[in-house]
C-alpha cells in the first residue's frame, strides 16, 4: 500500500520547472565530476583519487535518480524509484564527506568518522528500501544529523584543509538544511523546483569544496 503523506501531482508549470532545475544540475555535475577526476589522475595522490571518484559517482548518480524519479509520471514504477532516490541521498552525504575525511585517514577519529557515515547510509538505505514510506519523517532528522555530524570533526579538520574549504561546507550545509524547509511545505505551488534548486546550489558549494579539498 503506497503512502499518501507526500505529493506526486504536479501541474504542467511545476513540472517543467522542477525538469529545467535537474536539468542543469545533472549537466553541471557531469562536466564538473569530469573535470575533478581528471585534474586528481594528474595531481592528486592515490587515495584522493579514489575519495574522489566515490564523490563523482555519488553525485552524478544522485542527481541522475532524483531526476528520473521526480520527473516519472506517478505508478508503481515511481514507487520503485522513490526508494532509491530518498536512499541516494544517505550514498550522497557519505559520498560528500569521502574526499574531506581521506585527508585526515591516519587520525583514528576521523577514519572512525567515514567508517561511520557510510555505515549509516547503509543502514538508511535499507530503511528505505525495507520500509518504503513509513519513516520519512525520522529519515529528515536522520539526514540532516548525518549532514551535520562533521562538527565533530571540525577541530581536527581545520589543521589540514583550507579555511575557504571549511567555509564552502558549511556554506554548503546551510543551504541544504534551509532547502528542507520547501521539501516538507509541501502546499506551496512549485515547491518541488525550490527544494531541488537549494539541492543544485548546495551541491555546488560542495562541489567547489571538493575542488579545494583535493587541490589543497
Amino acid at each position: 500500500m503506497e503512502p499518501v503523506s507526500f505529493r506526486w501531482q504536479y501541474d504542467r508549470h511545476e513540472l517543467i520547472a522542477d525538469g529545467i532545475v535537474h536539468g542543469v544540475g545533472v549537466v553541471l555535475a557531469l562536466v564538473g565530476v569530469t573535470a575533478l577526476l581528471f585534474y586528481a589522475t594528474v595531481w592528486a595522490t592515490s587515495g584522493q583519487l579514489a575519495a574522489a571518484w566515490i564523490y563523482g559517482v555519488g553525485l552524478v548518480l544522485s542527481l541522475g535518480i532524483s531526476f528520473a524519479y521526480n520527473l516519472w509520471p506517478a505508478s508503481n514504477v515511481k514507487w520503485y524509484l522513490r526508494r532509491f532516490d530518498h536512499s541516494a541521498i544517505f550514498v550522497l552525504i557519505a559520498a560528500t564527506y569521502t574526499p574531506f575525511l581521506q585527508r585526515g585517514w591516519d587520525d583514528p577519529m576521523l577514519a572512525g568518522m567515514l567508517v561511520a557515515v557510510w555505515l549509516i547510509a547503509a543502514a538508511g538505505t535499507a530503511l528505505k528500501f525495507l520500509r518504503p514510506g513509513r519513516y520519512d519523517r525520522m529519515a529528515i532528522i536522520l539526514y540532516l544529523a548525518m549532514g551535520w555530524s562533521g562538527i565533530i570533526a571540525a577541530d581536527s579538520l581545520l589543521e589540514m584543509l583550507p579555511e575557504t574549504t571549511m567555509a564552502l561546507l558549511l556554506i554548503g550545509g546551510v543551504l541544504y538544511s534551509v532547502g528542507v524547509v520547501f521539501f516538507v511545505w509541501q502546499s506551496l505551488r512549485f515547491q518541488n523546483a525550490i527544494w531541488h534548486g537549494f539541492v543544485v546550489a548546495a551541491a555546488a558549494v560542495h562541489y567547489s569544496a571538493v575542488v579545494t579539498c583535493v587541490s589543497a
